[in-house]
């Protein structure tokens, strides 16, 4: 691939923008000797005002989102595109969600331009459990647990029954939810479904991946390390501890 197109779908510029940064000087080698649009280089040497590249296609990152920002490309006020660098909404191919948190909810968040990838992770058959903690408005009655377990639980406007989730109360108000499916607002409407109301609602694990020290607002891309993690915990359990 030409150096014009690879930096151009990296989202720096259109190719008219980024012929100008040769032009300029400005696109070099990682020792500083200057570039130009037919030359060769690998990714990892090219230097644009002496940063490196922005990682290249197949990027796959993890946001901590934090809550008032909403996993669109359009919608008015705070997205999530706007934790990230600004250019990366330029990527082509697109830097997509993989599936959504609303607005109001926090937690870990993927984003990824493969799109295999993402559907391998948002398909039913992966079997990854994504982990939210929940607090209420009211207290639990007790059979909140036995009720999402038994995979009958039918949400308003559904079709389908829910798949059985697992419940385990932390507090009163307060419970650690563990899903297979990720229906509209699914932990929201669970709990409505019973009679109660979720004040605030975060999502800590997907699979085996958790934010562990993530900052909220903060992203990392992942490599094969964390994507071999991110598959290879089916067991639901969180490493934050019960």
């Amino acid at each position: 691939m030409r150096l014009v197109r690879l930096i151009a779908n990296l989202g720096y510029g259109s190719r008219k923008d980024v012929m100008a940064l040769f032009r300029q000087g400005r696109i070099t080698d990682a020792d500083g000797e200057v570039l130009y649009a037919d030359d060769q280089a690998a990714h990892a040497v090219i230097r644009i005002d002496g940063e490196p590249l922005d990682p290249p296609a197949g990027l796959t990152l993890m946001l901590h989102k934090p809550t008032g920002y909403t996993c669109s490309t359009k919608d008015p006020g705070r997205l999530v595109y706007d934790l990230l660098p600004p250019r990366f909404r330029q990527r082509s191919p697109l830097l997509s969600t993989v599936g959504r948190l609303d607005r109001d909810t926090s937690g870990l968040l993927l984003m990824t331009d493969d799109g295999a990838l993402l559907h391998r992770i948002v398909s039913p058959k992966s079997g990854l459990h994504k982990i939210y903690e929940a607090s209420l408005a009211r207290d639990l009655r007790g059979d909140e647990a036995a009720t999402f377990a038994s995979g009958g639980l039918m949400l308003e406007s559904e079709q389908t029954p829910l798949a059985p989730a697992r419940m385990e109360a932390l507090g009163l108000r307060h419970a650690r939810l563990i899903l297979t499916e990720g229906r509209y607002h699914q932990v929201r409407r669970m709990f409505a479904a019973v009679g109660n109301h979720v004040n605030s609602l975060h999502r800590p694990q997907i699979g085996g991946l958790s934010l562990q020290d993530l900052p909220s607002g903060q992203w990392r891309p992942l490599g094969s390390a964390d994507l071999e993690m991110l598959f290879g915990r089916r067991d639901g359990g969180s490493s934050e501890g019960p």
